[in-house]
């Protein structure tokens, strides 16, 4: 069974961290609408969900996915590059208690979840403004217990890794490789974003089945090209919060 840690979105969100957007309005409404379509998604899916309280202070909360890196063996709490952000990791890691032995990054390391790419036993981490080398490190430290290789990504133009790279399939990853050096994806299948959707990268792999956002058709054409099963939601509205499909959930095994 799957588990997914989600949060409803919280009503100051229009105050996010920005860093490569410029700020629009958010109708916080219509982004809790599209925050549950997006649940239910994941619950036919297979996902039983976890959703935590909403956190009226911290804007960017709904963005679970920055908090913890979990795989099989244990959890990994964050400390977010954006210090705003910090206090968000408190309410995840209580929740993954559940389910993880936990450990945490320290200062002077600074990782968000969104920079974290697994495949198989590798994980991938975006070496750019949010995750620094010192949290590399210390998560290299953590999971090289359990034989995971971690693999410095460089990247430029985009706020996380996840923003510019993703798994679609076993062995196939959906890139925009004018954001991220596709070096380090070697003998692995490689689907582009269509280049007038250079934001369309983002996408959630779910079993055999791709979450992905409503925004980018032609993307998502070349996904179903490929025999890819994709499920469409919109996430508009956090998509002006710099957020994606992958970034307002924590998916685990249980």
């Amino acid at each position: 069974m799957l588990a997914a840690i989600t949060r409803e979105v919280s009503p100051s969100i229009a105050k996010c961290e920005l860093t490569h957007l410029v700020r629009e309005a958010i109708d916080v409404r219509n982004a809790r609408l599209q925050h549950r379509q997006y649940e239910r998604c994941l619950a036919d899916l297979g996902c039983r969900i976890h959703r935590l309280p909403v956190e009226a202070s911290l804007p960017d909360s709904v963005f679970v996915e920055d908090t913890a890196v979990v795989v099989n063996e244990l959890a990994v709490i964050m400390r977010p590059g954006a210090e705003s952000r910090r206090a968000e990791a408190a309410s995840v890691a209580e929740a993954l208690a559940g389910y993880r032995q936990l450990y945490h990054i320290e200062s002077p390391g600074t990782m968000d979840g969104g920079d974290v790419l697994r495949v198989g036993k590798v994980l991938y981490v975006g070496l750019l403004s949010r995750s620094n080398p010192a949290g590399i490190e210390q998560l290299r430290s953590y999971v090289s217990a359990y034989d995971y290789g971690v693999e410095m990504v460089e990247m430029e133009g985009c706020l996380h890794l996840k923003s510019a790279v993703t798994q679609v399939r076993r062995g196939t990853l959906l890139v925009n490789r004018a954001w991220v050096d596709v070096s380090a994806f070697e003998g692995m299948e490689l689907v582009d974003v269509a280049p007038s959707e250079s934001m369309g990268a983002n996408a959630l792999l779910i079993g055999e089945t791709v979450v992905y956002p409503k925004a980018y058709p032609e993307t998502r054409r070349r996904l179903e090209e490929r025999g890819i099963e994709v499920v469409v939601v919109d996430v508009s509205e956090m998509a002006k919060a710099e957020g994606g499909v992958t970034c307002c959930s924590l998916i685990f095994d249980v």
